[in-house]
């Protein structure tokens, strides 16, 4: 019995705890989740079968936040995704990550707020490849962000696959669907929190270009690392006024 409890107590103290006011925020990739640890140091981190959590309070309103690592990729996107909206029931699921920008489109380190999300991987050789990428876009409503935002963003297209953008493919992204950025994982999030009817909120910055000679991190990994950490650093340091925003618009 008494080992029990102690199990009990340890399995207790290790699970993450649903913050008042269900504000969720899923980091997606490694990298991503290895620059903002530091900035909470002092928080022990909980587990879910996605990852760590750290269950925080931020900015001078002390709003509670629980960061989970949801995984990189579109397979660990959605099912984190889903799992958060299962077990939590958030009023609200931040996406803070990071994304590739087109040359000339958009500038390095701008933060992109993801008006549209689609999945452009999606390979059918029996019917209509456009049909299978449209059955996955989604088009977020951000109605209740008003027009203003607390700080400077592009509003964009932001395009996903499990793969680096391609500098051959940047032509077709751009012209076809508007895009100016791509990533692994923002389209998956998007297309399961619609599907759940949980509002989302996607920020991403720019850690590099990709052009049609190649991209600034290819076989260069510490840029994008590098990258990372002040994109990571510049979206928790945001995410405060975001919060405040969305509270005063409700």
């Amino acid at each position: 019995m008494r080992l029990m409890l102690v199990i009990a107590l340890a399995l207790t103290a290790c699970s993450p705890r649903a913050p008042e006011g269900r504000i969720i925020v899923v980091v997606s990739a490694n990298v991503e989740w290895r620059a903002i640890k530091p900035l909470f140091a002092d928080t022990a981190p909980g587990t879910t079968p996605y990852g760590e959590t750290l269950s925080v309070e931020v900015g001078p309103r002390r709003d509670p936040v629980l960061f989970i690592h949801g995984g990189w990729g579109k397979i660990s996107a959605a099912g984190s995704a889903q799992y958060v909206i299962d077990r939590w029931h958030p009023e609200l699921i931040v996406n803070l990550g990071t994304c590739g920008g087109f040359a000339g489109a958009i500038e390095r380190f701008a933060t992109v707020l993801a008006e549209r999300t689609l999945v452009y991987d999606i390979v059918e050789r029996m019917g209509d490849a456009k049909e299978a990428i449209d059955a996955y876009a989604t088009t977020i409503d951000l109605g209740w962000l008003g027009a203003g935002t607390p700080t400077p963003v592009v509003r964009t297209t932001l395009v996903s696959a499990d793969q680096d953008l391609d500098p051959a493919q940047l032509a077709h992204l751009r012209d076809d669907y508007k895009a100016v950025a791509g990533d692994w994982e923002s389209g998956a999030i998007a297309y399961v929190a619609q599907r759940n009817a949980t509002r989302v909120l996607i920020l991403r910055g720019v850690t590099d270009l990709v052009g049609d000679a190649g991209g600034e991190a290819y076989g260069k990994e510490q840029v994008y690392v590098d990258g990372s950490k002040r994109v990571m650093t510049d979206l928790v340091a945001a995410l405060p006024a975001w919060l405040a925003h969305s509270s005063a618009r409700h």
